[in-house]
């Protein structure tokens, strides 16, 4: 596997994106929904690269700008996966570089992100690429409908 390219995502992505959020990070979606977010994306505020091989979508990371009161500017890793068959491959190392890039054209210097406390291997990746475990959190949420 050396043959993948990292690139922007595009409006066709929308149905593989929305599959491998299902396979390997277990958020279920619809592609109408994905779709409509990839319309919506302000490049100003994040960006979202995909890995391909030959026209098949192998992964994908998306990052923005988090901004706080208390801290300096950082990007926000908001998901990041790869396919099952495609992983221990290079591809999640590549798409976190292009995140980290994007973060630096931006001029943010700090990266951020946020992994499940069952996710051992991808701490592992993580912690492999010179990030930090800072603390342990819950998080909580609220059905607003």
């Amino acid at each position: 596997m050396s043959d993948f390219i990292i690139r922007k995502i595009e409006l066709k992505d929308a149905g593989e994106l929305c599959k491998i959020c299902s396979e390997e990070m277990s958020y279920e979606c619809a592609p109408a929904l994905v779709k409509s977010k990839i319309e919506k994306l302000d490049s100003k505020r994040e960006g979202v690269f995909v890995a391909e091989e030959e026209s098949q979508l192998l992964g994908f990371i998306h990052v923005e700008r988090y901004e706080v009161l208390y801290f300096e500017s950082m990007a926000n890793i908001l998901g990041l996966a790869v396919k099952k068959d495609f992983q221990k491959q290079g591809l999640g190392k590549a798409l976190l570089l292009a995140a980290e890039n994007w973060a630096q054209k931006n001029g943010i210097h700090l990266m951020r992100l946020n992994s499940g406390i069952n996710r051992i291997d991808a701490h592992g990746f993580y912690e492999h690429l010179g990030y930090v475990s800072e603390k342990e959190q819950k998080r909580f949420v609220k059905n607003l409908k």
